[in-house]
């Protein structure tokens, strides 16, 4: 129970270090407690559309990541940070929008997906690196 809570923390650090970086993400960082928990609510929507939708993407993409030397795990990764804001935002009517998406789809929304899942996976696996939890540490 510790170790799933510990994860959501880290995928919340990691969503806000991204949308404090990367412009165009935007997530209601605030100083009040009800701010805080729509940041867990969207780590948790985040986590579980990394944990069920991404292995399945990325197992039917693997011709293509094979073929483009990994190259695609980026737009994978962007794509799963679109579907995050888009679930975010639309079902659950939190604020957490990449450039003008949810509703509009264009560049500059790409371009910050992809910005922002680059420091969303360096900002997770550092704190993955200071987590220990239960493993052993020789």
């Amino acid at each position: 129970m510790i170790d799933i809570l510990v994860r959501i923390l880290i995928n919340a650090v990691a969503l806000v270090v991204a949308a404090k970086v990367v412009p165009n993400i935007h997530l209601t960082i605030g100083d009040t407690p009800a701010n805080w928990l729509k940041v867990a609510i969207v780590a948790i929507v985040f986590g579980l559309v990394n944990a069920y939708i991404k292995p399945i993407v990325k197992a039917l993409s693997f011709p293509l990541t094979l073929a483009t030397l990994g190259l695609v795990s980026f737009l994978i990764n962007a794509a799963m940070l679109l579907l995050a804001a888009w679930i975010s935002t639309e079902v659950l009517k939190l604020h957490f929008t990449i450039a003008d998406f949810p509703p509009t789809f264009n560049g500059d929304a790409l371009i910050a997906a992809i910005l922002g899942s680059i420091v969303i996976s360096i900002v997770s696996t550092v704190l993955g690196f200071v987590n220990f939890g239960r493993r052993a540490v020789f």
